[in-house]
């Protein structure tokens, strides 16, 4: 299966619809007055529904099992057809508009199976996709004119002895996401990190290294006090998703706050630490911008 393991919970939704057309109106007639022979065609479709939901990775090889936290069907008659609306919603990694999909063909098929008795010409008409939301495409961001700084704090990599990883693995995020991007290397000294915040020209200022509890670790307590507001969510959510990954990511002071209107944020040294906190928090972070102009949440 596909690997979703970067990704993060969100909350997702998604809206299918299927259509039986039936050819007598004594079919809809039978239908609403529960005199079908198979029973109630209502209820006996929504739970196969229901069930078509849950069964849907057992059956599509590249689906992936994940937890169904809601499910609605709707029906609706126009004329000799009969509209299903299957709703379905997770907490998870990955869409359930599959999943919607699926649950809808199979309240069509019931549908279609107990009708077919008394009306010959019953068919199954259009499934689709009518609605999804909660992925990334939900939480777009316009990165238009937006610039960004990245400035690999390294003793080592500053003096030539090694090669930076995190700080382009970290530009490549940032132009995947349409930021115009710039690097610097300094070493782990107070002041050339201060000199970096206090001249910088971007909108977008990321550190990377000097994170940890060494004692050349020192890029959190220099830039603590000159931030003129902690985004502690965001430095909760890097740090969450680093442990679910890494039990050493607790050790990690991964920082965010805003400072004369720029979003400065100081992330691991290490590649895997960077990356990691980069797809806990992007796109989203760059929401930071809208706020601070004053705008309102969506």
């Amino acid at each position: 299966m596909v690997d979703i393991t970067h990704k993060v919970n969100t909350l997702r939704e998604a809206t299918a619809e299927a259509i039986v057309k039936t050819s007598s109106p004594d079919t809809i007639s039978a239908l609403k007055n529960n005199q079908v022979p198979k029973g109630n065609v209502f209820e006996m479709a929504k739970a196969a529904g229901l069930l078509g939901v849950k069964k849907t990775p057992d059956l599509l090889p590249d689906c992936h099992p994940l937890p169904i936290e809601y499910t609605g069907i709707e029906y609706e008659i126009k004329g000799l057809e009969i509209y299903i609306t299957m709703t379905v919603k997770t907490i998870y990694k990955t869409g359930v508009e599959v999943e919607a999909m699926h649950g809808a063909s199979v309240v069509a098929l019931t549908m279609y199976d107990m009708l077919k008795p008394i009306d010959k010409n019953v068919e199954i008409g259009t499934i689709r996709l009518k609605s999804k939301k909660g992925g990334k495409s939900s939480y777009k961001v316009n990165t238009e004119g937006l610039k960004a700084h990245v400035v690999v704090c390294s003793d080592t990599i500053s003096k030539g002895m090694g090669e930076d990883t995190a700080g382009e693995g970290i530009i490549q995020k940032l132009q995947d996401l349409g930021l115009e991007t710039f690097k610097t290397i300094i070493p782990d000294e107070p002041s050339e990190i201060v000199k970096i915040l206090d001249t910088a020209t971007s909108d977008l200022i990321i550190y990377t290294g000097g994170t940890g509890v060494g004692p050349r670790d020192v890029t959190p307590q220099t830039l603590e006090p000159l931030l003129e507001i902690r985004l502690k969510g965001v430095e909760e959510q890097m740090r969450s998703y680093g442990q679910d990954r890494m039990p050493y990511a607790m050790f990690s002071r991964s920082m965010a706050g805003i400072k004369d209107g720029k979003l400065v944020l100081a992330l691991p040294g290490s590649a895997r630490g960077a990356l990691e906190s980069m797809e806990a928090i992007f796109p989203h972070a760059l929401h930071a911008f809208k706020v601070i102009e004053g705008k309102r949440h969506d």
